[in-house]
């Protein structure tokens, strides 16, 4: 933690209806491990940082674009390759909205759920 870190991020929790499935993608998504996987409770880890997904009933998925609210949050995902990262994505269950504010720069993309997220080609040197 650097010196004027109040705190470091360690989790993320997401709501959801299903958390078994929505471990499932991401870990498949990410390579990421399941290291806990129950039906109210999920999560996805590499170890330091973790996604948590939770359970919730009668859970509504965000609306993209949505005019009306903000959308909270959404998870930015450095890929190698964004076509071919969004192909994967799509075969494990994400969609592809119409509305793309990046044009060809980036894709956001929905998770099976309904959470958007975002895949970023890598940046130049790193």
């Amino acid at each position: 933690m650097s010196p004027k870190a109040v705190a470091t991020l360690y989790m993320v929790n997401l709501d959801c209806a299903g958390p078994r499935a929505m471990a499932g993608f991401y870990s498949a998504l990410l390579g990421w491990e399941v290291p806990y996987c129950e039906d109210e409770y999920s999560m996805v880890s590499d170890g330091t940082i973790s996604i948590g997904f939770g359970r919730v009933e009668g859970y509504r998925a965000p609306n993209w674009p949505d005019d009306e609210h903000s959308k909270q949050y959404h998870l930015d995902l450095r890929v190698p390759d964004v076509a071919k990262a969004e192909a994967a994505a799509r075969e494990l269950g994400a969609e592809v909205p119409d509305f793309q504010p990046g044009g060809a720069r980036w894709r956001v993309m929905l998770d099976p759920e309904g959470h958007p997220f975002c895949l970023l080609p890598e940046a130049a040197g790193t």
